[in-house]
């Protein structure tokens, strides 16, 4: 059991890396001075799919949090439980928010759409 969560654990750190390689590789000068979309994340509440991009990858555990699991929320933009993208992946794999997980911030782009 501990070979799997550490596994679960390296699998989590590396799709971290992966996102934040993926923002540093996009260039913010773009003619908006945005990054473009890097992400799509999907909204099960909802059944839509909306693009994202990572502002903040090393947020302090400070206010509300919503999970983000397999690039999977249950609530988005309009539904109350939607906290802006401020998200956290559970890298420990214990299902509570805590020092060993990431916090995040990576705002939803609407309009949602219904595949990827």
């Amino acid at each position: 059991m501990l070979k799997e969560a550490n596994l679960y654990r390296k699998s989590t750190i590396l799709i971290l890396v992966f996102i934040l390689a993926l923002v540093l590789a996009v260039p913010a000068a773009a003619k908006g001075g945005r990054a473009g979309p890097i992400g799509v994340i999907y909204v099960t509440g909802q059944g839509l799919y909306y693009d994202t991009f990572v502002t903040a990858d090393t947020l302090p555990m400070e206010g509300p949090f919503q999970l983000l699991e397999n690039g999977q929320t249950e609530f988005g933009p309009g539904d109350p439980g939607y906290l802006g993208g401020r998200w956290w992946v559970d890298v420990n794999g214990n299902g509570m928010q805590d020092e060993g997980d990431s916090f995040l911030l990576c705002p939803l782009l609407g309009p949602g759409r219904e595949t990827p």
